[in-house]
């Protein structure tokens, strides 16, 4: 089921900016019993990234009731993409804007279904640093188009991307974590790359637990000399890494401690 503005239509606008320009925010969020889960801090998420484009974010009354509406009875997937809306040709922004919201639902994907541990790969593909834009999850994801475009094994589960300086920076789909002498570590998503909901989730559990979390630039050999290799999102939780190329970690506890943590709280 989809919503346009709150209407039951399945199109927009060809002259839609988020069509032409990328020129909008989304979240992808799970929904249980046709509840949205995590709805503040996804909201909370969609307010920050509709501020990074001035954007007006929709009232969140409002689209938590078009969540609602069209959530799966069970299990499932929402995504809400916010646009700035109809504009005349060219990149300069229109001076009166009215912004198109689409709340679209999906069944939850047999991936996000599982608590198995996964196989992974580096991308080849570089992310441009943009600070300004960094964090943000805008409608512009062609990147990671490209970089899951790399690889077609059905084994391969993500892909890690590093930036242009040789940086790691996430999963195409995910945010990652590392485990090392009872530490956490994170990449810093200041130059490039989307800060999710899950990401914030346990790091904020971190500190709850008084586990000490790091959240800085980071190398590849950095992360290869973990204890414990983790991707995170919103639909799968916290996942391990069990094999990265040639690389192979045995679990040590983390990934379980996490995701408990991780949904302590469904708010």
């Amino acid at each position: 089921m989809i919503r346009v503005n709150g209407q039951a239509i399945d199109s927009i606008n060809a002259r839609d900016r988020g069509l032409a320009y990328g020129d909008g925010v989304f979240r992808t969020l799970r929904t249980e019993a046709g509840q949205p889960v995590w709805w503040a801090d996804h909201y909370t998420k969609l307010q920050a990234d509709c501020s990074v484009l001035k954007l007006d974010c929709p009232d969140q009354g409002t689209l938590r009731d078009e969540v609602c509406q069209v959530a799966e009875a069970g299990q499932g997937v929402v995504k809400i993409m916010v646009t700035r809306g109809v504009g005349a040709r060219g990149y300069a922004v229109p001076e009166v804007t009215e912004t198109t919201r689409v709340v679209l639902a999906s069944a939850m994907p047999q991936h996000a279904k599982s608590f198995d541990d996964i196989r992974a790969r580096w991308c080849e593909l570089r992310l441009a640093r943009q600070p300004r834009l960094a964090g943000a999850k805008h409608l512009n994801r062609l990147e990671n188009v490209v970089a899951r475009a790399e690889w077609d094994e059905p084994d391969i589960f993500e892909g890690l991307l590093c930036d242009d300086q040789g940086a790691i920076v996430s999963g195409v789909m995910s945010n990652v974590l590392w485990a090392k002498q009872g530490e956490l570590f994170t990449p810093d998503l200041s130059q490039c790359g989307v800060a999710g909901v899950a990401r914030m989730r346990v790091l904020r559990a971190a500190a709850r637990q008084g586990i000490r979390a790091h959240v800085d630039r980071f190398t590849p050999a950095d992360l290869l000399a973990a204890d414990e290799v983790m991707i995170c999102n919103s639909l799968i939780g916290v996942r391990r890494v069990a094999r990265l190329d040639d690389t192979i970690w045995l679990p040590v506890g983390w990934t379980p401690l996490l995701n408990d943590a991780l949904y302590e709280n469904l708010d």
